[in-house]
């Protein structure tokens, strides 16, 4: 298991695929200082 972010630390470099298609980088991709990223599962 990965090492939990503590308070102050930087974000790791992720590439995440987008639903129907696409990809997003982050935090490269996200322009303001603050973002909320969700996580679906998908089908059950």
């Amino acid at each position: 298991m990965a090492e939990k972010l503590n308070t102050g630390d930087t974000f790791p470099e992720l590439n995440l695929s987008i639903a129907g298609g696409g990809s997003v980088r982050l935090p490269t991709d996200i322009e303001t200082p603050y973002a909320l990223v969700l996580f679906y599962r998908g089908h059950w």
